[in-house]
């Protein structure tokens, strides 16, 4: 059996920002705004998210998994042209995606991603099932969406799972342990972090899952850099792996606009998966910028 490959590309922030109504523009989106016009718009490019895409559909991945900040700042004039340029990466049954912060930014729209997406969340229990976690089977994949998305204050950007999907997560682990499935799990914040205001605050819970259940994999974005750490598992420890923001320039210490590819394939009684980082070089032309086997 030949190699499913799943494509992983995470915060395009999908630029430009629609123009804001006054009235849309109080307490935390106030801040967001300024903060867009005055620094963010400069290294978030829709050419960059475009260039990128069109490099990943050149792999034909047999999937693709997208881990969230699919906006910026949650206004309604922003959903629209995020499901356009969704629909543009592929099909509901080719591309799997999960809210981040930035798509659960205030109150008032908080919800709008479950239904503006629901084709993209929707587990394979059957079309009332685009609630979370939920699970979607591709090829010799599970893949396991939760939402970490929750509005903050201004100035935060943590996520909360929440008691309920903790409960729920528990039982879908604890099914899919029996089977002969590579589990991948997708959350838009890191497993650790070291920021108080950027972190899972619920990420003590979440491990202690992983530890009793285990999956194969875990995919995030949310820190708009490389990152890979090792969780501690049932009998081995899970790469938990980490993405650029898909519409980036390099500046600061971010890195250029980059995806993965998994190869993944049952080796006897072992999976291997292997990953290949493809993305934007100095020169600013995307390459393979890196190859490392996980498992």
């Amino acid at each position: 059996m030949a190699a499913f490959t799943l494509a992983h590309l995470s915060d395009p922030h999908l630029p430009p920002l629609p123009a804001a109504r006054l009235r849309d523009l109080a307490g935390k989106r106030a801040l967001g705004y300024l903060n867009w016009t005055r620094n963010r718009h400069k290294y978030h490019r829709r050419e960059v998210l475009d260039a990128l895409v069109a490099d990943m559909q050149v792999q034909q991945p047999d999937h693709i998994a997208v881990t969230g900040d699919l906006v910026n700042l949650a206004l309604e004039a922003e959903f629209s042209p995020a499901q356009a340029w969704l629909e543009s990466v592929g099909a509901p049954q080719e591309v799997t995606v999960i809210p981040g912060n930035h798509d659960a930014y205030v109150r008032a729209t908080r919800h709008r991603f479950a239904g503006t997406f629901g084709d993209y969340l929707r587990g394979d229990a059957g079309p009332n099932s685009a609630t979370f976690p939920f699970v979607r089977r591709r090829g010799p994949l599970a893949l396991i969406g939760v939402s970490s998305a929750v509005p903050t204050l201004p100035l935060m950007a943590t996520g909360r799972l929440g008691r309920a999907q903790l409960d729920e997560l528990d039982k879908i682990l604890a099914q899919l342990s029996s089977e002969q499935a590579f589990r991948v799990l997708l959350v838009h914040h890191p497993l650790h972090s070291d920021s108080r205001i950027k972190r899972l605050t619920d990420s003590r819970q979440l491990r202690a899952l992983l530890k009793r259940h285990g999956v194969e994999l875990v995919l995030h974005g949310h820190d708009h850099i490389h990152s890979t750490m090792w969780i501690e598992g049932t009998d081995r420890q899970i790469p938990a792996i980490g993405v650029p923001s898909a519409s980036a320039l390099a500046h600061r210490h971010y890195p250029a606009a980059a995806y993965n590819l998994f190869s993944i394939e049952r080796d006897g009684d072992h999976w291997r998966c292997v990953q290949t980082v493809r993305g934007f070089g100095d020169d600013k032309v995307i390459r393979q910028l890196a190859q490392v086997r996980l498992s």
